[in-house]
């Protein structure tokens, strides 16, 4: 999961670089138009950022309480997994022995 954390991670930075990058290739750039672009793309920049902040902290906040109840239940976690893949890998046969008739 934390592969996957950062991935998007790298991603969402990537996307900041080139949209400072555009903002910075247009500065030179006249007419209203641009400037309004420029001006709308740094707000959504700027607004991305936070809501990625926002929406990180919650995901780590979800990690460390799944990790902290399935530490003090395993036995329970276990059982839980167990009866939720059964219940997958039951619908994932019905669904495929309908698809061969």
């Amino acid at each position: 999961m934390n592969n996957e954390i950062q991935a998007v991670s790298n991603d969402m930075g990537e996307l900041a670089e080139d949209a400072r990058a555009l903002i910075d290739a247009t500065a030179n750039v006249a007419g209203e138009k641009v400037a309004e672009a420029r001006k709308r793309l740094a707000e959504a920049l700027d607004n991305g950022k936070e809501m990625y902040g926002k929406v990180k902290d919650k995901a780590v906040a979800g990690v460390k309480v799944t990790d902290e109840t399935v530490r003090a239940n395993p036995y329970q976690a276990i059982a839980i997994a167990a009866g939720v893949g059964a219940i997958i890998g039951y619908l994932a046969a019905r669904s495929g022995s309908r698809n061969c008739d």
